[in-house]
């Protein structure tokens, strides 16, 4: 009986959305996979880079909605593996920010499967930079804070997270008035400039701005969807300043025109 051999998995970030943002080395591998598990927040046109035969498996979590649960995710993917196949486990972002990364890490370690981490451009830092953001500005903010409006059986450290210089909260959107209530209770000025960045780097990008304490009003007027980030700091002013940022529209479109050239030369 011939021993089994296990392939290997790629915990791979697709970066924010826009897929000029993808990593050479995520793209590289996405044409050598077997098998591709992918998540809602990857851009369709990052997919063209799988090789034709590869098994494209859709396991997209829905904030607040349906969702796979991470147990069958960490289960398919160590499945994959165990066919002796090459596993791209795609992930919206960055693999160890807020994107369970870790977790599937984990199971892989338990289940004496190989793999490595390949990082992403995280939408923490770039969803605010292209809404004409910067998340750090000498003399404005030294530092910036992330954190996630969702955790499972735990509320957040709001008394820690009000003080922060520059606050980008990632999943927000179902929870906003939640948040901007308890920042404001836990000392963070009502006046603080504050941000919602819809959907940052995708063709659908918005940006809403408003005071913290009027800024889960906004968003409900503005049918904020997800996925959406909260800014929360000074350096959402600077936004009036950087008025080619802000008036230029998310380059997607012109990545999305530049992937499909070049799939034709293939």
């Amino acid at each position: 009986m011939s021993k089994q051999v296990n392939g290997r998995v790629y915990l791979v970030g697709a970066g924010p959305g826009d897929p000029g943002l993808l990593t050479i080395r995520a793209a590289w591998l996405l044409g050598r996979a077997d098998a591709v598990v992918y998540d809602r927040l990857v851009h369709p046109e990052v997919l063209k880079h799988a090789r034709p035969r590869a098994r494209l498996l859709f396991v997209g979590k829905e904030g607040g909605g349906e969702s796979v649960r991470q147990e069958e995710i960490n289960a398919l993917i160590v499945s994959q593996a165990r066919l002796g196949r090459t596993v791209v486990r795609l992930k919206g972002g960055d693999p160890f920010v807020f994107g369970r990364g870790g977790e599937e890490a984990l199971a892989l370690e338990e289940a004496g499967i190989s793999y490595e981490v390949v990082p992403g451009v995280s939408s923490g830092v770039a969803a605010p930079a292209v809404a004409g953001i910067p998340v750090t500005h000498r003399g404005v903010s030294g530092s910036v804070t992330f954190a996630t409006g969702h955790r499972a059986g735990k509320a957040p450290d709001w008394a820690h997270l009000a003080g922060a210089e520059t606050l980008v909260l990632f999943m927000a959107g179902g929870r906003l008035e939640e948040a901007t209530l308890a920042l404001i209770a836990a000392g963070r000025s009502p006046s603080t400039p504050t941000a919602i960045v819809e959907a940052g780097t995708w063709e659908h990008q918005r940006v809403i701005e408003a005071p913290l304490a009027g800024i889960a009003q906004r968003a409900r007027e503005a049918a904020v969807g997800s996925p959406a980030l909260l800014v929360v700091g000074e350096v959402v002013s600077l936004r009036s300043q950087l008025r080619s940022l802000v008036q230029s529209e998310p380059v997607v479109s012109e990545s999305a025109r530049f992937l499909k050239a070049e799939a034709g030369h293939e």
